[in-house]
């Protein structure tokens, strides 16, 4: 048998690419996906991969990466969000717009497509057909002042996975949004010396987000939250 395929839109040097080489020593056969795939070279090299130029709003890019992909995957992550700060009175509206489009409508057009190619696929032996996740934010259960266009596209994201876990899970496929309450330890990011693991180490997220992969579908969760224990909530 093949191994099974998990992309990742939105790669980086932080959490995707902790998520990324999880998955390789899983056994997943990795595509990535991102604006600039020549930051993914090394990664590339170490996990085996497939990467891919895309820009997540652009609905024929989307659906070309999983039309293209050798069977349909197991895994589909998404990662993308942008995040424009201002008062709401004075913040742009075209950049707010391409927040939304970035963090809301891509996450929309990754879960359509992954949904199209999971559902033609037959399911494995403990009736699932995939898993498909979504890296949200605080920002999706509490909007933060001068926020107004993070907290709009989070916001959408968590009702999209939540409408979709509602649909999908009867038909096998997991679906999740996880929200990364705090901020995550990527590379060049340091710590304050008083608050050791007040950051999210990015290891630590990918090894929760293959707890999700990897979950009885009796006990699917469709939201996890994820916070360092010193964050406030």
């Amino acid at each position: 048998m093949p191994n099974p395929v998990a992309v990742i839109v939105g790669v980086g040097p932080g959490l995707s690419a902790s998520l990324a080489r999880r998955l390789s020593k899983a056994g997943y056969d990795l595509v990535l996906a991102a604006r600039d795939v020549n930051k993914l070279a090394q990664l590339a090299q170490e996990t085996g991969a497939r990467t891919v130029a895309l820009e997540a709003s652009d609905p024929k890019g989307m659906q070309a990466l999983f039309d293209g992909l050798p069977t349909a995957p197991r895994v589909a992550v998404y990662n993308p969000s942008m995040r424009v700060r201002g008062p709401v009175a004075e913040v742009d509206p075209a950049d707010v717009l391409n927040a939304l489009n970035i963090t809301a409508y891509g996450a929309f057009l990754m879960g359509q497509a992954a949904a199209r190619t999971m559902l033609q696929a037959a399911p494995d032996a403990t009736g699932k057909r995939g898993t498909i996740l979504f890296t949200g934010a605080s920002a999706g259960t509490k909007g933060f002042a001068q926020s107004a266009a993070f907290a709009m596209g989070k916001f959408a994201q968590r009702g999209l996975a939540e409408s979709m876990a509602r649909e999908l899970h009867p038909k096998g496929i997991h679906v999740a949004w996880v929200n990364i309450d705090g901020s995550i330890r990527n590379p060049g990011r340091t710590e304050p010396a008083d608050q050791p693991d007040s950051m999210l180490w990015p290891d630590a997220i990918a090894r929760a987000y293959l707890n999700l992969i990897d979950q009885d579908r009796s006990v699917w969760s469709n939201e996890l939250t994820l916070r360092p224990w010193v964050e406030r909530f």
